[in-house]
């Protein structure tokens, strides 16, 4: 008979840029018996490394960080560890944050700023094969969900050129038409343009609409 001190805890990897964050999380879980903190990280590449030697069962993530960003963090994971279950942890409440990051692979997306209690519900409901959406991101993700695809017609419409799939690449990232010049070595001006381009193939309403969309049709 299995008594409640011989079950295993829950395994977990922080990783997160913010160092007293960081440390506040590892000292919060710590405490909880039911979880372990195994290790924790600030850098998006390390993260990967550490996930590979350590295997945890769960990994908090957070998107911004420095040298790989939260989203394509989490694909490189579950790539190498498809039974490591991961929760964005961030304060982004953007749409096409979100459903970037659930499309990555992550099986929960918490805002910070829950109470402890309610970021332990969410790693033990995702290390049992459940899924956990914050309640402040739950609405967009639905509202997202229940939006209809383009038809057969309307799909066969979509072609993007090289450079259209490579700004709609960093619109699904989130990033503004700045940012995106400076990725790709262009004016803002240049990329509105292109980000225009991309909404009226896409039959899409804005940006936000756009990534969303390119998401659900797996054009990234």
């Amino acid at each position: 008979m299995i008594t409640n001190t011989e079950i295993k805890a829950k395994t977990v990897l922080i990783v997160e840029d913010n160092p007293m964050l960081q440390v506040g999380l590892r000292h919060a879980l710590s405490a909880q018996p039911a979880l372990k903190v195994i290790g924790q990280v600030e850098d998006g590449l390390q993260a990967v490394n550490m996930a590979v030697q350590l295997k945890p069962d769960i990994a908090l993530v957070d998107i911004e960080l420095p040298g790989m960003d939260g989203i394509t963090l989490t694909g490189r994971i579950k790539e190498v560890l498809p039974d490591t279950r991961i929760i964005i942890f961030t304060h982004y409440t953007n749409p096409t944050k979100v459903m970037a990051a659930l499309s990555s692979g992550a099986n929960g997306y918490c805002v910070k700023g829950v109470s402890i209690p309610q970021l332990e519900a969410a790693i033990m409901a995702v290390s049992d094969g459940n899924w956990y959406l914050d309640a402040k991101i739950a609405d967009c993700v639905l509202q997202n969900i229940r939006q209809p695809l383009p038809d057969g017609e309307e799909l066969e419409e979509v072609r993007l050129t090289e450079r259209e799939m490579e700004v709609l690449q960093q619109l699904v990232e989130g990033k503004s038409n700045t940012e995106i010049g400076v990725e790709l070595g262009v004016s803002a001006n240049t990329i509105k343009g292109h980000v225009q381009q991309i909404i009226h193939k896409l039959k899409a309403s804005d940006r936000t609409q756009a990534a969303v969309k390119a998401l659900r049709l797996g054009l990234v």
